[in-house]
């Protein structure tokens, strides 16, 4: 849909780092501690105030170190009242105990099958030969090993699902479906596709194997609709909330987000109003991020690299856009929240032996692409694999002659429609479908776990070392950036990790 995408990464990495050095230091100082318990003091503003060891004395602890650059200080105290009195400084934020947010590793490898049940899937449904993306990312390969867990459950942010798909209907789950447009859910079938888009995502991801159609990455697991957008494509605040908190009150495993939450492409925190949507959202985000659910996002069309924005000429899109330029207090959701697997899109070019090359349209960014995913290459990406260089997947009948042109659109022998798309909204399912065989494979797992699993069995990629004649005429559709990777194989702006490998991410 309007996607375009990311930029908090900084931010993230600096919340990790306090987080391993604060893992590092309890393990450490464990033999010597008694009683005392370990807290994260964290202050209003961005900075340490210079009197923050003489106030955490009087309240009756000690300062561990201290995090000037993002406002937090660690330290130990042994009084009850430690937090409480802390907590009468106007200039502090929260002071949070460590003790009770630890998680223990399991004692199983991630490459030990889990207890889920799991089938094998064929690929050799009527219009499998035309899905050069599966191929690409190894799907079939790992369809001979499992098609997914009908015990895992992929929400699809989306413009909700049409429920009488034949791909589709035997593996939506109806009651994990909702209508999320007014900001209050409504549970079942009023989570009806009026768009089109969503119907096309949740075909990547489950499409099921039953000889019609197409194949999707896990076609056995469950799949419910999530209506955040409307029949216009549009996704505001209060359904994006309401999504996300739909999702992790029914812990599902995954959620598809090929989309960015409107109406302002970058949400910048020196705007109270934005900063306020971006609260919101992200709380909500983070909601579902800790009741078990791994996010998956769409990087976004704009050919910007989101690691370095300058400029917005898209928003708000709901009105009339103003350009405005912006810097890295200005982020996008759902992509740019932390915790979130942010996708890229390529096409089937293979421009490097051990590489594909990045869409023209795909924005990009060190920290915000973790991995890349086929979303196709109408220019660029033409082969003869893919002709027309798009991707296929399902499409509602009720939509054939309005939201899909005729020359993209596939009827199957059964009457089922189908429709050629191309966008990073297409490579974000690839990956969510991967992420959901993982689940499958290995079972219920914590996000951070799963999005470590689908980066390190990804297909490295370099930067490429030559580009299409054209290919650079194609600049950030914001601001007129010229594209350029950076970054080295296995880790760089255009393909973060790498290609997802749906074989080697079920440990074949």
């Amino acid at each position: 849909m309007h996607h375009r995408p990311r930029r908090l990464a900084a931010l993230a990495t600096v919340s990790l780092a306090v987080v391993a050095v604060t893992a590092s230091l309890l393990a450490g100082g464990a033999a010597s501690a008694t009683q005392s318990s370990t807290y994260l003091v964290v202050y209003k503003s961005m900075n340490v105030p210079n009197d923050a060891a003489s106030a955490v004395s009087a309240a009756g602890g000690t300062v561990v170190t201290s995090y000037a650059q993002i406002g937090v200080v660690l330290a130990r105290s042994d009084s009850s009242t430690f937090r409480s009195t802390l907590l009468t400084d106007s200039r502090v934020e929260n002071v949070s105990a460590t003790g009770n947010f630890a998680t223990q590793l399991p004692a199983q490898q991630d490459t030990a099958p889990g207890d889920l049940p799991n089938t094998p899937a064929t690929d050799s449904d009527s219009l499998s030969g035309l899905q050069w993306d599966m191929v690409q990312i190894h799907a079939p390969e790992a369809h001979a090993i499992t098609g997914g867990s009908p015990s895992v459950l992929v929400g699809d942010i989306d413009t909700g699902i049409d429920f009488t798909h034949p791909d589709l209907a035997a593996n939506i789950s109806v009651a994990d479906s909702a209508n999320c447009l007014t900001g209050v859910a409504v549970q079942g079938l009023s989570a009806q596709d009026d768009n089109g888009h969503g119907t096309h995502t949740a075909g990547t991801i489950a499409a099921a194997s039953n000889g019609i159609g197409i194949v999707g990455v896990a076609p056995n697991v469950k799949i419910a609709g999530i209506k955040a957008g409307n029949a216009d494509g549009f996704f505001f605040p209060e359904a994006v909330v309401c999504a996300f908190m739909w999702a992790g009150d029914h812990h599902m495993d995954v959620t598809n987000n090929s989309y960015f939450a409107d109406p302002w492409l970058f949400n910048c925190k020196n705007d109270p109003e934005q900063r306020g949507i971006w609260a919101a959202e992200s709380r909500a985000i983070q909601y579902a991020e800790q009741q078990g659910v791994s996010v998956v996002a769409a990087a976004g069309n704009q050919s910007d690299d989101l690691a370095h924005p300058t400029e917005d000429d898209t928003s708000p899109d709901d009105t009339t856009p103003v350009a405005r330029s912006i810097h890295n207090n200005c982020a996008v959701v759902p992509v740019e929240v932390p915790g979130v697997i942010g996708v890229t899109a390529d096409g089937n070019n293979q421009q490097d032996p051990s590489g594909f090359l990045k869409s023209f349209y795909s924005s990009f960014g060190v920290g915000s692409a973790q991995v890349v995913a086929p979303g196709g290459d109408s220019l660029f990406g033409r082969s003869a694999a893919s002709p027309n260089g798009r991707v296929l997947s399902t499409w509602p009948a009720s939509l054939e002659n309005v939201t899909c042109l005729p020359a993209r659109r596939v009827i199957d022998a059964s009457g089922a429609t189908y429709c050629y798309q191309q966008g990073t909204s297409m490579a974000s399912p690839h990956a969510a479908g991967v992420a959901a065989l993982i689940a499958s494979q290995y079972g219920h797992m914590a996000p951070g776990k799963l999005a470590s699993i689908l980066e390190r069995t990804a297909d490295a990629q370099p930067c490429p070392s030559t580009l299409p004649a054209g290919y650079l005429d194609f600049t950030a559709l914001d601001g007129g950036a010229v594209q350029s990777c950076q970054g080295g194989m296995g880790s760089n702006s255009w393909y973060g990790a790498g290609q997802v490998n749906a074989l080697h991410a079920i440990g074949g």
